[in-house]
C-alpha cells in the first residue's frame, strides 16, 4: 500500500488522482482517433463535478485548460478554445497599485470630501443650500464619533470653509448644533426607556 506522500503529486486537486492517471494514459495513447475518444469522455466526467454549469461555453473552456495544465502540456489533441501555454501560466500578474487617498481631515472620510466637491460645482440656490445643511449635520456626526466630545459649529465651519476651498457656505439661520443635541436626547430617552423595561421585566420575573 502506497501512501500518498509516495505518489506523483496532484497537480489540479480538485479532480482527484483517477482523474490525474486517465490524463496521463490519454497523453500517451498514439492513434488519434482513440486519443479524441478518451480526451471526450475525461472532460464529460470533469464535468459531472459540476453539472450545472458543463454546457456553458466559459466552463467547457474552463475544462479544457485544466485538461492541458494536467497533462503538464504534453497533450495533443484538437481542441474547441486556444490551447494554453506553461509559459502563459507561469507569467506573475501585473502588480495592482493600492489607492492612495490623502485626506485633509481623516475624521470625515473620503465619502463627505467627495460630496463637497460636488455641492461646490453646483449653481448657487435653495438646492445647493440644503446639501451644504447636510453635509454639515454629517461632518459634526463624523468628528463627535471620532472625538466623543463637543465640538463648536466655528470649527465645522472652518473645515468646511477649507475642504471647499471657500466655494461652500451655509445660509445665515443655520444652526448644526440644535439637530445633535436633538439626537442625543432621543437616544437617552430611549436607553432610559430600555432600562426601565429590562428592570420591569425583571421584577416579573
Amino acid at each position: 500500500m502506497k501512501y500518498n506522500t509516495e505518489r506523483e503529486q496532484l497537480i489540479i486537486p480538485e479532480y482527484g488522482r483517477h482523474v490525474q492517471k486517465m490524463v496521463a494514459f490519454a497523453t500517451k495513447v498514439k492513434d488519434s482517433e482513440e486519443k479524441k475518444k478518451c480526451v471526450d469522455a475525461i472532460i464529460s466526467y470533469m464535468g459531472q463535478l459540476n453539472p450545472h454549469l458543463r454546457d456553458i461555453p466559459e466552463y467547457k473552456h474552463k475544462l479544457w485548460d485544466h485538461l492541458f495544465i494536467m497533462s503538464k502540456f504534453e497533450l495533443e489533441v484538437d481542441s474547441p478554445f486556444e490551447k494554453p501555454s506553461a509559459e502563459k501560466l507561469n507569467e506573475k500578474p501585473d502588480q495592482i497599485e493600492y489607492p492612495k487617498s490623502e485626506f485633509t481631515f481623516s475624521y470625515y472620510g473620503k465619502h463627505i470630501e467627495t460630496m463637497i466637491k460636488t455641492a461646490s460645482k453646483m449653481e448657487d440656490g435653495d438646492e445647493k443650500l440644503i446639501l451644504t445643511g447636510m453635509i454639515l449635520n454629517h461632518m459634526k456626526k463624523c468628528y463627535l464619533t471620532w472625538s466623543k466630545s463637543s465640538v463648536d459649529n466655528k470649527t465645522i465651519f472652518k473645515h468646511l470653509d477649507k475642504l471647499s476651498e471657500g466655494k461652500l457656505q451655509a445660509h445665515a439661520d443655520f444652526d448644526i448644533i440644535d439637530d445633535i443635541k436633538a439626537t442625543r436626547k432621543i437616544s437617552s430617552k430611549k436607553n432610559k426607556r430600555n432600562q426601565q423595561n429590562n428592570k420591569n421585566k425583571k421584577k416579573r420575573l
